[in-house]
Formats: structure tokens, C-alpha cells, sequence
């Protein structure tokens, strides 16, 4: 599962890939190429699983972040910004809100809701052309060849062409199974889950305000948004220790890194969900789709252990840490014994019994 990063020039968005990938980009030449980067998620609810356990190893659940060349007028009209933007799965758009006269702005003046505003439109006018196309290419066919196929592709286009030509994203097109699988291959971008990373400066952290300059848009055009200040975040991970991250964020009262907040979202946007396992000898953090079944999380673990599948012994983060062991949540009924139909809940602590 890839997240590629987009924005205009100058909007903090290197900065956010640098410290969540610690990838240091020092080459110009990579200003204009995809880079790369893989970054673990921060969740405080593996964080303390490690401090009950205090085991041998912890591995955290990862993801794929992929910084995309700056979206400017070169970028643009070369087309080639939009064909790495199709192969992400899901796009975290950073949107610059702070202000600082050292910092250029591409537009002259900083205005993150007309910035949003463009980028967006940018987007929705990639697919309004490709569609544009497509019905064209369709309609010359099938004056040549009858076919019910296209027939039924075309219909489904215009209805996509209308859809777009009123500026809205194809993510609030509602599809069949179906039309799901005519389109599937296409590169449309607008189909794609977005998160908004408005980067603002420290004093506007706590600026609900500022944020709900965005809201209106982002829920209409289901988008996930959030504020981050790149400059605090960049500060904080220069700290050596947890305790003096923990100082620092309590400073400015802010209960969890905006980057924990981010990576959350982008796991909300790919539509997945978190499960732990844990013992003396690991604690680790795996990521699986909503909604799927215990033998599928058993898959993602290794494929053995869905192969086989028996049960899954099943227990909450939140019961353990009300009741502070694994021993007093079987003490009061809150360990279970799960079979193949159980849905995975996010926060799950699941130990698999298996058979090979």
C-alpha cells in the first residue's frame, strides 16, 4: 500500500517525508522524480503494549510513503506528476497555511483554501480529459463494430463525464461490481482516498478555526484533514529521548504528534485497521483490511497460519488496559475464543492457533 505525498513548491511537504521516512533528500535531481520511502506508524497504543511486556523485540506495522515532484506549471503540463499520482493507493496532499517571508510562495500570497481549491481542480481535470478521450476512442468504435461491451463502457463513461464536468472527484460516484471492474485498470486519481496535512506554524496548532476553513470542502469531497506544523515536528525529532518528546509535546499541549495523528489517517484513507501480538519474546504491530476475517489477519502474519487455521484467542487493548493482565481479563470473561467468521476489531490482540 503506497501514499504518495503532493503539494505545491515551498508547502513543507519534503520536510513532513523526511522525518516520518528519515530519508534525507540532499540531490536536486530528485526534485523532479518520485522518492521512495517506507515510515513507521506511530500509535501509542504499541508503545505501551512494549512497556507491559518489555519484550526481547518490537517491530512497529510500516507503511510505503512515495514523495511526488512538486505540483507546478512544468510538472503539470509534462503530464508526468498526474501518472505517478495513479499508482499510489491513497494521496496526502500538504496544504501551506503558515507564513513566513524567507519561504517563497509560488501564487505571492499564502491561501491554503485557494491552494486546496486548485490542486484539487488539477486533479479532477486529469480524469475529465482521460474520460474525454475515452468516450471518443468509444464512440469510433463502435460506429465501426457493434459491441455491447463498449456500448455499456460508454454509458458508464458519460455518466463519469457528467460526474466530473460539475468539478466533483469520482470518489462521490457511486458505481456497481460491475462498472468497478470496467474502470479498474484506468489511471483515475480522483477515485483515490485523500488526506489534507495542513501545515501551519506553532502558535496555529490549536487553531480549530484555521482547520474548519477546510471542513465544509473536505466532508462534502470525503476527505480526511488535519493540522501539522512540519517546523515543531522537525524540532521534536531532534529530541534523543521519549520522555523529552513527551515534555516538549506537553509544553505545547498537544497530546500525540500530529504524525501519529497523519499516519493514522493514511491507514483510515487505505482503509485498514491495526491488530497486536504480544509475548516476552515480541510485540508487534500488523496492519489488515477492515472488515476482514480472523483467518485473513492469520495470513498476514504468515500464510500458514490461514492455511491451517483452527481459532483465534482473542483480547482487547482496551480490556488489558483496564484490567492491567492478560490473567485478570480470563479472570473475568474477557479472553475469547474466536472462529473463521470473526471480524477483526482495530486494537485486537489476537494469538492464532493453527494446524500444518
Amino acid at each position: 500500500m503506497k501514499v504518495g505525498i503532493i503539494g505545491l513548491p515551498q508547502t513543507g511537504k519534503k520536510t513532513l517525508f523526511q522525518i516520518l521516512t528519515g530519508n534525507e533528500i540532499t540531490d536536486p535531481a530528485k526534485a523532479f522524480k518520485p522518492v521512495p520511502g517506507t515510515a513507521d506508524i506511530l500509535d501509542s497504543r504499541f508503545n505501551t503494549l512494549v512497556d507491559m511486556y518489555g519484550p526481547n523485540k518490537e517491530v512497529k506495522a510500516r507503511i510505503d510513503l512515495v514523495l511526488l515532484p512538486k505540483m507546478e506549471a512544468e510538472t503539470i503540463s509534462k503530464g508526468d506528476i498526474f501518472k505517478d499520482i495513479a499508482d499510489m493507493d491513497a494521496i496526502c496532499h500538504v496544504v501551506r497555511a503558515f507564513e513566513d517571508d524567507a519561504i517563497y510562495h509560488a501564487e505571492g500570497s499564502v491561501d491554503g483554501v485557494r491552494d486546496f481549491d486548485m490542486v484539487n481542480s488539477e486533479l479532477v481535470m486529469h480524469d475529465q480529459i482521460f474520460v474525454e478521450k475515452r468516450v471518443e476512442r468509444l464512440e469510433a468504435m463502435i460506429k465501426k463494430i457493434k459491441d455491447e461491451d463498449q456500448k455499456k463502457e460508454l454509458a458508464l463513461m458519460k455518466k463519469m463525464l457528467a460526474h466530473l464536468e460539475e468539478e466533483q472527484p469520482l470518489r462521490l460516484l457511486e458505481l456497481t461490481g460491475d462498472e468497478e471492474k470496467m474502470i479498474r485498470s484506468y489511471p483515475f486519481i480522483t477515485r483515490k482516498k485523500m488526506v489534507i496535512a495542513v501545515n501551519v506554524s506553532e502558535d496555529d496548532l490549536g487553531n480549530t478555526g484555521l482547520l474548519n476553513g477546510f471542513r465544509e470542502s473536505c466532508d462534502k469531497l470525503k476527505i480526511e484533514a488535519m493540522l501539522v506544523s512540519a517546523k515543531v515536528e522537525a524540532e521534536i525529532a531532534l529530541l534523543d529521548s521519549q520522555e523529552e518528546k513527551e515534555e516538549f509535546l506537553e509544553d505545547l499541549g498537544i497530546t500525540a504528534t500530529a504524525l501519529e495523528t497523519l499516519t493514522g489517517l493514511c491507514l483510515k484513507s487505505l482503509n485498514l485497521i491495526s491488530f497486536f501480538t504480544v509475548g516476552k519474546d515480541e510485540v508487534r504491530q500488523w496492519l489488515v483490511r477492515k472488515d476482514a476475517k480472523a483467518p485473513a489477519a492469520a495470513g498476514v502474519i504468515h500464510s500458514d497460519l490461514e492455511r491451517g487455521f483452527i481459532r483465534a484467542e482473542v483480547f482487547t487493548y482496551d480490556e488489558l488496559i483496564e484490567l492491567g493482565s492478560e490473567a485478570e481479563l480470563k479472570k473475568n470473561g474477557k479472553f475469547y475464543v474466536e472462529g473463521k467468521e470473526y471480524v477483526v476489531q482495530d486494537g485486537d490482540i489476537l494469538n492464532i492457533r493453527f494446524s500444518v
